[in-house]
């Protein structure tokens, strides 16, 4: 997977004899990003296959250098400080290996050959660990060169016990085995392809660090937040909702907030809505006209506000002034609008509510009948004198 190191800065061409002592390679399905130690004695195009020895073991990795005939290896420096630019230590780069050689046509073929049994292989794994009846699926396996492990990704929830799967595996597959659980970014990392736009996945094709996403980027972004809209293949919001946020945030600066007081080529207006991409600002006039004009339009803003026959300060277009009403409105709260929930009930109305719907009415008015007198209540016999018995032998 190509890494681009663009941003890097032109470096001073040197001769074609001198042949880089480091080179930088991209290996693994999660592209793993490194520089090591080269024993190739001269100089390879960018994109050549190598063999490398890493912490994970021998495999193929792919030349990365930003480097032609005429062009300078970058320096440790460089590298250094890209990588920290990309995402410092959660960027996936390492120094711990070595180039060995430029791989040969037999360890591609080799390599060839253990990806075509790379399904049937999965199949196995899935099968293995649904007979120990583990709370875990296998999503991927990467073969290392000349069968030397095999690296299975699986998805859980919660933490798993596989140390007898790796057993049941190793004697199936009669090499080293490597499990390694993921999320579901790294995932869809691994086995996806394509997106929605068209595109390879990004964190496929180029993102090294998949930075969490909030849903404060949907929101200024999007004018729906249907999942099936803002979410990738990995069921979380895109990596790109990202991209644009600073555009975003430049434009939002730059646009009134709602229920400000402006004023127009026509007069003095009220801010309702705006829209971020094309920079349009909804206004209502005081007669009650709207418009929707371009921000650039607006001649200035915070314009005092007027004052309502009460002698409050109009705070927004809802405090409607008398003369647009035809009415004043009462003024209990500070918007002049009235109470949730319906009209308030008073005490009265309240105490009719409490004694039932049987009260209500005429017959309300009359006084209630004199409830029938109450026979009092025996006292129980006190525990220390109990009662004589009234029959039977003694």
């Amino acid at each position: 997977m190509p890494l681009s190191l663009d941003i890097l800065p032109d470096l001073p061409p040197t001769p074609e004899a001198e042949v880089p002592k480091t080179l930088i390679v991209s290996y693994g399905y999660q592209a793993y990003v490194g520089e090591f130690p080269s024993d190739i004695k001269h100089r390879i195009a960018p994109g050549t296959k190598v063999v490398c020895r890493t912490s994970r073991g021998t495999e193929l990795a792919a030349t990365r250098s930003h480097y032609c005939g005429g062009c300078a290896q970058p320096t440790s420096s460089v590298v250094d400080d890209y990588a920290r630019a990309s995402g410092g230590k959660d960027f996936p780069f390492s120094r711990d290996g070595r180039v060995l050689r430029v791989a040969t046509a037999q360890d591609l073929a080799e390599q060839a050959q253990l990806e075509t049994a790379r399904k049937r292989d999965l199949g196995i794994a899935r099968e293995l660990a649904d007979v120990l009846r583990l709370e875990m699926r296998v999503v991927e396996v990467e073969y290392l060169l000349g069968n030397e492990r095999l690296l299975f990704y699986f998805t859980a929830e919660h933490r798993v016990d596989f140390r007898q799967l790796v057993r049941d595996m190793a004697q199936h597959f009669h090499t080293r085995i490597e499990l390694r659980q993921v999320g579901a970014r790294d995932e869809a990392r691994i086995t996806a392809e394509y997106e929605k736009c068209g595109q390879r996945c990004c964190c496929k094709q180029f993102l090294k660090v998949l930075v969490p996403i909030s849903m404060r980027n949907a929101k200024i972004q999007k004018a729906t937040l249907d999942p099936t809209k803002i979410s990738g293949r990995c069921g979380r919001l895109m990596c790109c909702l990202r991209y644009e946020e600073v555009a975003y945030d430049d434009l939002k600066a730059r646009l009134p907030h709602r229920h400000v007081r402006v004023r127009t080529d026509k007069g003095p207006a009220w801010v309702m809505d705006t829209q971020i991409i094309t920079q349009l600002v909804m206004v209502l006039y005081d007669n009650g006209d709207k418009e929707a004009i371009a921000v650039d339009d607006i001649r200035e803003l915070n314009v005092a506000k007027p004052t309502l026959p009460n002698g409050q300060i109009m705070q927004n277009p809802f405090d409607r002034m008398p003369e647009v009403a035809g009415e004043e409105r009462p003024t209990g709260n500070s918007d002049n609008r009235p109470p949730r929930g319906g009209p308030q009930r008073g005490p009265q109305q309240n105490r009719e509510r409490d004694r039932g719907p049987q009260n209500r009415g005429p017959e309300s008015n009359q006084p209630r009948a004199p409830m029938p007198p109450q026979a009092p209540k025996a006292e129980p016999a006190p525990k220390d004198n109990p009662p004589a018995p009234t029959g039977g032998d003694i």
